[in-house]
């Protein structure tokens, strides 16, 4: 079957964009072509919020150069600083797709299969492409985690923190929040300055803030010895995790607790001030939810309980591909993957030949620094080497 593109890449977001980058940089005869609404996934997010990410960190595919931030700013004349706000960040990556992937192809893909050694793209117009390699870039958005014991309730009583572009829809009603984490924290701040009553349930008996560079600083000049500008994991592990090809040379289960120690929930100390005035219940779980009159009830682990109108899950993301829709189940059977994760070789290739998943997906098997948007950088030249090398055939 003959290729209309060697290379499809499902998703626009920041690897997506990076990934088309960086192999039209690499090589202008690779016919690569990208599907999906540019960013997406982040023009969901609550209005407001900012990224937790340090100004180096929050580059797309480069750290430095004509399509970093502050190329952004330069030329738009757009001033923010750290925390960089989540709406010039959507609009960086905007930017970055104008001035990188002018040609993106905004439909959506509704299925991918594998068909006579190539890959079936099948659009959402009901366009069929084919190509010899495609690259899953299509984000976090399918995997939402909302604990088993809420969700049998419907989504305008309890929803998960992603569910909502707009959080002052809650003005005047009291909203319980769990979670310990980033999204827990920031929304409970976004809902407090709204005008919700907010209180959170942590079962963390303590929450953890980061230092927001307090120590990098005192570094001085020292500073690259020990945090590498991916900003991921702490002092001294940073280094190690910024270079996977390192990472995945220790033993699976020093990986797994090295991981959990890096990604584990915590808050910007920009939020502290922010959240003087929201209860933050420490080491307090919410053991079950039901309705009561016109919003819920919810029981502790003490068996206290607690009035709310609405119930916000601030519970991250559990990565499991078979969430994303547009994987045919044929193609799905044949990829080999541990607890949700394909398991992938170098260049990010799955054990379907041909097929690469990038981002959060892919750090199971090359560490935690590709759940964020500075891991775009290893995803982007991993993935060129590996095509550069092989060709974009995967036949």
């Amino acid at each position: 079957m003959s290729q209309d593109c060697d290379v499809a890449i499902v998703g626009a977001g920041p690897y997506g964009l990076a990934a088309a980058a960086g192999l039209h940089a690499a090589d202008s005869k690779i016919d690569v072509r990208v599907f999906g609404q540019p960013m997406k996934f982040w023009r969901t997010m609550p209005v407001g919020m900012c990224l937790r990410s340090r100004w180096e960190a929050s580059q797309i595919g480069y750290p430095k150069g004509d399509l970093s931030l502050d190329a952004f700013k330069k030329e738009t004349g757009r001033e923010f600083e750290t925390p960089v706000p989540l709406e010039d960040f959507v609009d960086y990556g905007r930017w970055f797709q104008q001035q990188a992937v002018p040609d993106l192809d905004e439909r959506d893909v509704r299925e991918v299969a594998r068909e006579n050694g190539n890959f079936r793209v099948q659009l959402s117009d009901g366009t069929t492409v084919h190509a010899g390699r495609v690259v899953v870039a299509a984000g976090i958005g399918a995997f939402p985690a909302l604990p088993h014991e809420f969700a049998r309730l419907p989504a305008e009583l309890v929803s998960h923190s992603s569910a909502h572009r707009r959080l002052d829809v809650f003005k005047g009603r009291s909203v319980a929040i769990v979670g310990g984490g980033q999204s827990a924290l920031e929304s409970a701040a976004l809902l407090h300055e709204a005008g919700a009553t907010v209180r959170v349930f942590a079962r963390t008996e303590k929450l953890i803030w980061l230092k927001g560079g307090v120590i990098q600083r005192r570094l001085g000049p020292a500073k690259p010895l020990f945090y590498a500008p991916t900003d991921v994991g702490p002092i001294g592990l940073s280094r190690v995790l910024a270079v996977p090809g390192v990472f995945t040379k220790f033993p699976r289960t020093l990986q797994t607790k090295l991981a959990r120690r890096s990604i584990r929930p915590a808050g910007a100390k920009w939020l502290v001030p922010r959240l003087a005035d929201v209860p933050l219940e420490i080491g307090r779980e919410v053991t079950a939810v039901e309705r009561f009159e016109q919003g819920l009830r919810l029981t502790l682990d003490d068996g206290a309980s607690v009035r709310a109108d609405h119930l916000l899950c601030g519970t991250g993301y559990k990565v499991d591909i078979a969430r994303y829709a547009f994987l045919s189940s044929q193609l799905l059977e044949s990829i080999a993957t541990v607890g949700g994760y394909p398991v992938l070789r170098r260049g990010l290739e799955s054990s379907v030949r041909g097929l690469h998943f990038l981002g959060a997906p892919a750090s199971w098997s090359f560490g935690p620094i590709l759940r964020f948007v500075s891991g775009s950088w290893f995803a982007t030249a991993a993935l060129t080497r590996a095509i550069a090398r092989a060709g974009a055939r995967s036949m």
